[in-house]
């Protein structure tokens, strides 16, 4: 494959990488892990590994480890390799940086010394789970992981509970099973969701139902992979656009349009200003109609 011989600036370049499959790499990352000065990465075994899948030379370029227990000395050394002049790579287990994944301090700390940070985005866990859950998109919080304590653990949920977004969690596989009871006794049942394991790897598998049918189906089950679980915003219930119209002609027969679309919106958990496009288009499709 040949790399892009443009010289790369200065700067951190936060690199997203594959989740799963290595086909699911940018062009622009493959430029970056080529031609940056220096590599750091969270784990320096899977970087190489990924390169020399791609059939990136390292040659004599440094690939040296970041990851969360890095302290401030592996910082500055990274800070000063920018202020130098040099571009450095930085690249996650898997993933985009920062996202449940070391980044964070290193990136505060090259914004502080008034240094460029670019990214380079790419795969997702969190995006690729949205993308097949069948949930809603267009407002979703990630949460990451929930405390493995218990009690913890419930607290939090509890404080999520009526938050009008997809939530959007990680979790081990080892307590994938308590975490959706615990889900589904706090949150209610009928709550629609998702969970994702092992996406873009072979053995990739999305189960979807309630939380009472996958806190069942996940109950006691020995369970291996990364998984990305997602719950349906509070209020939310599955619909189509038939209940939407259905909705708004019974609600505009007895209050203005725009009360209408309040109304159906709040009840059906949809945005507001979709529901009264909704309604413009209704009203103007039964106006042609006469």
């Amino acid at each position: 494959m040949n790399f892009s011989d443009k010289p790369i600036s200065a700067g951190l370049y936060l690199v997203a990488t594959p989740i799963g499959s290595a086909r699911d790499i940018t062009l622009r990352a493959l430029d970056l892990l080529a031609g940056c000065d220096v590599i750091a990465a969270e784990d320096t075994r899977t970087a190489r590994k990924l390169m020399e899948i791609h059939g990136v030379a390292l040659g004599k370029r440094p690939v040296i480890a970041y990851h969360d227990h890095s302290g401030e000395a592996a910082r500055a050394r990274i800070v000063r390799d920018i202020a130098e002049g040099r571009s450095v790579a930085y690249v996650s287990e898997a993933g985009t940086p920062l996202v449940a994944d070391p980044g964070y301090a290193l990136g505060r700390a090259v914004i502080a010394a008034g240094l460029p940070v670019l990214a380079a985005p790419g795969a997702s866990a969190v995006l690729a789970a949205l993308t097949v859950s069948g949930l809603a998109t267009d407002r979703f919080a990630f949460v990451g992981f929930l405390p493995a304590a218990q009690a913890q653990r419930e607290t939090e949920i509890a404080a999520l509970r009526d938050l009008p977004f997809t939530l959007v969690f990680y979790e081990s596989p080892k307590r994938v099973g308590e975490m959706l009871g615990n889900l589904r006794d706090i949150l209610g049942e009928g709550r629609e969701a998702a969970v994702c394991r092992e996406l873009t790897k072979r053995f990739e598998e999305v189960q979807r139902g309630t939380l009472a049918a996958l806190a069942g189906a996940f109950a006691g089950r020995t369970v291996k992979g990364e998984i990305v679980v997602l719950v349906g915003r509070a209020g939310a219930r599955a619909v189509v656009e038939a209940d939407v119209e259905a909705a708004l002609r019974e609600a505009m027969g007895a209050m203005r349009m725009k009360d209408a679309a309040t109304l159906v919106a709040g009840a059906m958990g949809l945005p507001r200003r979709q529901v009264y496009q909704m309604a413009l288009a209704m009203t103007g499709a039964d106006t042609e109609g006469k």
